[in-house]
């Protein structure tokens, strides 16, 4: 599997990924993605910003997520808890893997790969949150040893739970 930047013409095929990812979050009744979010403008401002990779295994792009390592203004403030650390992080968002992949371990190869970047960028941790239902998110999160750090909320006041784990330089 290789693990890249996206690209401008990679485009077409994330909004696949994301948009078979909005549809089985409202089958199960989650309200997470939906109201036209991930859209086309957000995934072209991550290409651009150099924040948008992908997991693609030969020719087909198998996952995307928008990794960034800057202050995210969503984490400023959280309910119920702290965070593990105060220095640099890194977030992941929007990560979604396509429906015939899933099941197959693509989520870790995800955190694995932020892992490596977080050490590159010197960042102390990774941060990640989810909806309170979407338990899919929930087991990959945990199993990757991330320890929940409370409530947050997104610019449309939507409650999230998250998640941090501390990056070991070694």
């Amino acid at each position: 599997m290789n693990f890249r930047k996206a690209e401008t013409r990679d485009i077409p095929e994330i909004i696949k990924i994301i948009t078979a990812a909005q549809n089985y979050l409202s089958k199960q009744g989650i309200d997470q993605w939906q109201n036209n979010y991930p859209n086309q403008e957000t995934i072209k401002e991550d290409i651009k910003q150099g924040n948008s990779y992908l997991i693609q295994q030969g020719n087909k792009i198998v996952a995307t997520a928008a990794i960034i390592f800057a202050k995210d203004p969503t984490y400023d403030y959280i309910e119920n808890g702290d965070w593990i650390t105060e220095g640099k992080y890194g977030v992941i968002h929007r990560a979604a893997v396509a429906a015939e992949y899933k099941g197959q371990a693509i989520m870790a190869e995800i955190f694995k790969k932020t892992y490596k970047l977080a050490r590159r960028e010197n960042a102390e941790s990774i941060r990640i949150d989810t909806h309170p239902d979407n338990f899919a998110m929930h087991r990959a999160i945990e199993k990757e040893s991330f320890k929940y750090c409370g409530i947050i909320y997104t610019s449309d006041g939507s409650k999230r739970l998250a998640y941090e784990k501390v990056i070991s330089n070694t």
